[in-house]
């Protein structure tokens, strides 16, 4: 599995097509959610992923410091293969590229409850009630580096 970093302006258009269709089968078609997903955030951001011969197997963005939060921001955090620890990877690799590209001291998640451990074990916090968003029970949660 090859793991790609990379800024907005730098993406293939195959990898933009990529992570575009990945998102779309994960937030869409599985999560039933139909807000809009290209929300110009991705413009200020590095797009992490994972990919293999088939395509993106995970992926994430790591937004720049007031654009979703004060804080560098996670979001869009998914995997298309699950329950094999991809989760983890992605989210450890999103974490290690706001420290060394952005160097970040603080990073925002606005995470679904339902993997709030998962992110707990990468040393997020829940700093916030829990929120619908999408009609999806959400939290906030920050990681101090």
């Amino acid at each position: 599995m090859e793991l790609v970093i990379k800024r907005f302006e730098e993406l293939s258009t195959i990898e933009l097509y990529e992570i575009i269709k990945a998102r779309l089968a994960v937030f869409v078609v599985e999560q039933h959610c139909l807000d809009q997903d290209l929300d110009d955030k991705d413009f200020h951001a590095y797009h992490v992923f994972l990919r293999d011969e088939s395509g993106v197997k995970a992926y994430l963005r790591v937004i720049d410091k007031g654009i979703s939060f004060p804080e560098v921001a996670i979001g869009r955090v998914l995997t298309t293969k699950r329950h094999c620890g991809l989760g983890n990877k992605i989210v450890a690799y999103g974490i290690q590229v706001a420290k060394e590209q952005m160097h970040a001291d603080k990073i925002r998640i606005a995470a679904q409850v339902y993997v709030k451990k998962m992110y707990e074990k990468a040393g997020f916090q829940q700093v916030s009630d829990e929120f619908l968003e999408c009609d999806i029970p959400h939290i906030e949660m920050l990681l101090t580096l």
